[in-house]
């Protein structure tokens, strides 16, 4: 009897010392599984923005790379179709935006000098010689022509810029001229139909015109660097390091899969633009994509800063070089 009581009891103790390992193994997994934890979301959106020629949005969109990164972390990936600057950053504020994924540096520091909470990630492209200003009139030589003229194009955006550059190099204003505020397909549409004298036109819509022997009157060169962002909210980023690290990651893989598959990458833009294959190979020359921000890149937008607030499209200053996300 006695040495049925010792095994039991021994069986006993085994039993809970495997009960409390396992107990302390099953924390322990928790504990990892918790540190390993990169989000506070089951989900995320990015903008996707094919045009003027956004080659890395294509591309990554076609691929599904970031669909497939974002997956591994147990995470849904959507695009949202938000082409314009005020629908991005509207959206990004609300939340229903993480990833502003080719947004131009002139809507960035109009969010930001109205206080709202937006960080520039990385650089999406700089391609001043894809922004044009054309026209249908004949002799058009200099910005005095443009003087008592109708323009149409977007404001508040690179091409808006570029106009007011333009006209600054022989002492003009937007005061000189009639501008008159529309998209691109509009401005397009305007121009052809002659009910303005200029359109300011980017992309597909600027090949076309040319391809139909539109006079070019300039382009964004030495007036506008026509830069480009990745942008983010330092809100999104405090919580989700490890996921604003991911997309960074994937932008920079996009760049490297562009520069292994230049064939396929053309026909791809050319599909998706409805641009013919040798427009997309002409146009694509006129971009750089590198996601470096660089001390120029920060310059020019220092420029656009001082741009927008000499036409009063914003009332705060905005100190560029804080609105660059500190990624460690």
């Amino acid at each position: 009897m006695k040495k049925w009581l010792l095994s039991l009891l021994v069986l006993l103790s085994i039993s809970a010392l495997v009960a409390c390992g396992n107990d302390i193994d099953s924390k322990k997994d928790s504990s990892e599984s918790k540190d390993k934890k990169t989000s506070t979301v089951d989900k995320v959106n990015a903008t996707y923005v094919k045009s003027p020629l956004n080659v890395p949005s294509i591309v990554e969109k076609e691929k599904g790379f970031l669909a497939k990164s974002f997956a591994e972390e147990g995470i849904d990936f959507e695009y949202s179709n938000l082409t314009t600057g005020p629908e991005q950053t509207q959206a990004l504020a609300s939340g229903d935006i993480q990833f502003l994924n080719a947004v131009g540096a002139t809507s960035v520091i109009l969010s930001a000098s109205n206080g709202a909470d937006i960080k520039i990630m990385s650089m999406y492209s700089r391609s001043p010689e894809a922004f044009m200003l054309f026209t249908n009139l004949k002799d058009v030589k200099s910005p005095k022509d443009l003087v008592g003229k109708k323009v149409a194009g977007p404001k508040g955006t690179i091409l808006h810029e570029m106009l007011i550059h333009y006209l600054a190099t022989e002492g003009l204003t937007e005061k000189d001229i009639e501008f008159v505020q529309m998209d691109l397909p509009s401005a397009q549409a305007a121009l052809v139909g002659n009910e303005v004298d200029f359109a300011l036109l980017a992309g597909a819509n600027a090949y076309n015109m040319i391809q139909d022997g539109y006079q070019v009157v300039t382009n964004g060169k030495g007036l506008v660097d026509g830069t480009i962002v990745v942008a983010t909210s330092e809100d999104f980023y405090s919580k989700n390091p490890g996921l604003v690290k991911r997309f960074l990651q994937v932008q920079k893989e996009t760049l490297k899969y562009m520069e292994d598959h230049y064939e396929e990458v053309m026909e791809i833009s050319s599909k998706e633009t409805d641009l013919p294959l040798d427009g997309v190979k002409e146009m694509y020359k006129m971009y750089d994509f590198n996601m470096e921000i660089s001390p120029s890149d920060i310059a020019s937008m220092e420029k656009t800063v001082e741009f927008m607030k000499n036409n009063n499209m914003i009332e705060n200053d905005v100190d560029i070089k804080s609105l660059i996300l500190n990624i460690e």
